[in-house]
């Protein structure tokens, strides 16, 4: 009964209030600088929702990963860029402002895009009784992803356009509690799954690490072939590669309530951090000049 608490209420209301917080940060101006910025925006779509996919399932493939935490991973690379994106560009002296633009419209296009590559790889990969989950109505999951994604985020904007003053002073004390409230669902699913956990993380952390690195080379290289600014470069790698592992529980626990899918979320969402930062870290040397 208290898993069953945790994967339909408290995940979805610590997604939520973390994408409340993004909303608070953000403006009806940050989106038209996605008018102004068309080419970094487009090559942020092709290395997030094409090339990612595409990574993860080979890494995958190549692993022999089937079942549930194969089926796992997809779901992770499914899911829109991570909030955390947004600090770990500002370490990195990377650009803010695309980042932030870049997770309001992927966050808005994960809602089309999600549900067809979950089903595909539940159809693909799944195996007894998770091979049921294709049945989910599309919909239904889309329905949901835009009340935990879009409903929380327009909340967070109004504040701010209606109570600036009070919007700005809570967005970084709400985004230290949303940090920590992401670290205990991360906590909170291993815990859950700790035998599981235990067993899978000799073979998943390796592919999580795997995957991240490859998405940070990834997107800083293809947006450094597309002549994008260094600045846009590094902003590219990190929202290629920081993904909204909480979503990713939820989609497991609660949408198909599947715990063992939850794995690779939680596993990836501890190693991105230190992949993420690393990135970050060495990439403000790099970015200095411009």
């Amino acid at each position: 009964m208290q898993g069953d608490v945790a994967s339909t209420i408290l995940l979805p209301a610590v997604l939520a209030f973390i994408m409340f917080s993004l909303g608070l940060g953000l403006t009806a101006v940050d989106f038209s600088r996605i008018v102004r910025q068309p080419r970094a925006l487009l090559v942020g779509v092709l290395c997030h929702f094409v090339l990612l996919p595409l990574v993860c399932f080979g890494l995958v493939s190549v692993a022999g990963l089937t079942g549930a935490f194969a089926v796992g991973f997809m779901i992770l690379a499914a899911c829109p860029t991570g909030t955390t994106s947004n600090l770990l560009t500002y370490l990195a002296r990377g650009d803010v402002a695309l980042a932030l633009s870049f997770t309001a419209v992927a966050s808005v296009l994960t809602v089309f895009t999600l549900p067809f590559i979950v089903s595909w790889s539940l159809a693909h990969f799944g195996t007894g009784d998770a091979a049921q989950a294709v049945e989910v109505p599309v919909g239904m999951m889309m329905g949901q992803v835009f009340v935990m994604l879009g409903l929380p985020v327009a909340l967070g904007m109004a504040l701010r356009a209606w109570r600036e003053p009070l919007a700005l002073r809570l967005e970084p004390r709400f985004t230290k509690v949303a940090t920590v409230l992401f670290v205990l669902v991360v906590i909170a699913a291993i815990a859950k799954n700790w035998d599981m956990a235990k067993t899978a993380f000799p073979t998943l952390a390796p592919l999580a690490l795997a995957l991240n690195l490859s998405m940070l080379a990834v997107g800083f290289i293809v947006a450094w072939l597309a002549r994008l600014s260094r600045r846009q470069s590094v902003t590219l790698g990190i929202e290629s590669a920081v993904q909204n592992a909480t979503l990713a529980l939820v989609i497991a626990g609660s949408v198909l309530n599947d715990g063992a899918m939850a794995i690779p979320g939680a596993v990836y969402g501890i190693v991105m951090y230190g992949g993420g930062l690393l990135f970050a870290v060495l990439m403000r040397r790099f970015t200095a000049e411009r």
